[in-house]
């Protein structure tokens, strides 16, 4: 299985990324033989991937990466990089690979001083890889001083130094930095390719694997947590069953203590895995003996540790959200497309029942302004709005209607 089967439903951006990864293992080996470089190469030292959630914008990043540290001897005899079982492939696909640094928003931003290493490593030759790679998760969540020293990095990169952005749409990338890249555009996987992978990968049954990629319209993430994670599918039958829930005032502010309780608990649970495996990890390799006091004048590092741990808390908890608010703009949609007598098909299908009642009870009108009231709450949250008054006022306008 190679690097590229990752990527589901995007054939045409695994073979562009196929193609560079080629010329790429091309100009390493005629440096390596004291060569000049092929005169036309499909490689560049910056990317952007953008596409909407579920596309795999990350996925594609990872896989590229692996291609270009791809060490397996097949590529002597014409194969192509990418094998996804040598070491260099193996290594950066888990995250491991020294000269592979991954950088993801712990909280609402990705800070200067997140950046900072990470772009001095940039300018480094490899440390056993064929190529130093830098990959993004979240460009984004770049403010100002963080953009503009990955913008310095990526105008003067190293000769063996690869950026990888990634980021929802290139409008949410600075300019100066998006016109030095070359822009990968992904699309939603179909519901049927979603399904498919479900079934060979995770050996998911064929009519489980579908529920679970048309509920959640093609976001293969999301799709294999629904398909193998009970306590999933739990939250999110607990979300659809709220739209019927919302008859009274109380009613509504109930059930938005119980949303945002919810994600509250998934935050504190990753919290629980984490926080203290790090911490323990840091005074460690602070000195500090095992149950023992730290070293003199390291307070402040294990402070900075615990400010991003809060970050990270307070980020899951909204990504959370998100996920549920999602899932209710899904429910909606179906509403509205048995209202309209769309032939679009239905994503909830388990819940039928509730979905045509509602369709009955009120208009395709009332079905679009509780639509934009999710879309609201969205908004808010992004604007660090609290999220409890978010929430409640999302649940009192889908009582509205």
């Amino acid at each position: 299985m190679t690097v590229w089967d990752d990527l589901v439903g995007q054939d045409k951006v695994s073979a562009v990324l196929d193609g560079a990864a080629r010329d790429a293992d091309a100009l390493v080996t005629a440096a390596a033989a004291d060569q000049p470089p092929p005169e036309a190469s499909r490689m560049t030292h910056a990317w952007l991937f953008t596409g909407p959630p579920g596309a795999g914008r990350n996925q594609a990043a990872r896989a590229f990466a692996a291609a270009l540290q791809c060490v397996s001897p097949d590529r002597a005899l014409g194969g192509t990089p990418g094998c996804g079982f040598c070491d260099g492939c193996h290594t950066a696909l888990l995250g491991t690979h020294a000269d592979v640094s991954a950088i993801a928003a712990v909280g609402s931003e990705i800070l200067v001083r997140d950046m900072r290493d990470t772009v001095r490593k940039s300018y480094t030759a490899p440390a056993n890889g064929r190529w130093q790679i830098i990959l993004v998760e979240d460009a984004e969540r770049l403010n100002e001083k963080s953009a503009n020293a990955v913008l310095k990095a990526v105008e003067e990169p190293a000769p063996r130094t690869v950026w990888l952005l990634c980021a929802p749409s290139i409008e949410d990338v600075l300019p100066t930095i998006r016109s030095r890249c070359r822009h990968l555009n992904l699309r939603t996987p179909s519901v049927e390719a979603v399904a498919d992978m479900l079934v060979r990968r995770d050996g998911i049954e064929p009519e489980a694997a579908m529920a679970a990629a048309r509920a959640t319209q093609g976001h293969a993430d999301r799709a294999r947590r629904l398909a193998t994670d009970p306590a999933a599918r739990e939250r999110r039958a607990a979300v659809l069953r709220l739209p019927q829930c919302l008859d009274e005032v109380g009613a509504c502010l109930r059930a938005a203590q119980e949303l945002v309780d919810a994600a509250a608990e998934d935050a504190k649970q990753l919290a629980e895995e984490m926080d203290g495996r790090e911490t323990e990890e840091l005074k460690a390799a602070l000195g500090a003996a095992q149950g023992g006091r730290l070293p003199r004048g390291t307070a402040g590092a294990v402070k900075d540790l615990e400010e991003m741990q809060k970050r990270r808390r307070t980020r899951t908890q909204r990504d959370s959200l998100d996920v549920a608010l999602g899932d209710l703009t899904g429910f909606y949609r179906d509403v509205l497309a048995l209202q309209l007598g769309s032939r679009v098909a239905i994503a909830n299908g388990d819940t039928q029942d509730a979905l045509d009642r509602l369709a009955r009870g009120s208009t395709p009108e009332s079905t679009l302004r509780r639509i934009e009231a999710i879309a609201a709450c969205r908004d808010a949250l992004d604007r660090n709005v609290a999220p409890l008054l978010a929430v409640e006022a999302m649940t009192m306008a889908l009582r509205a209607g």
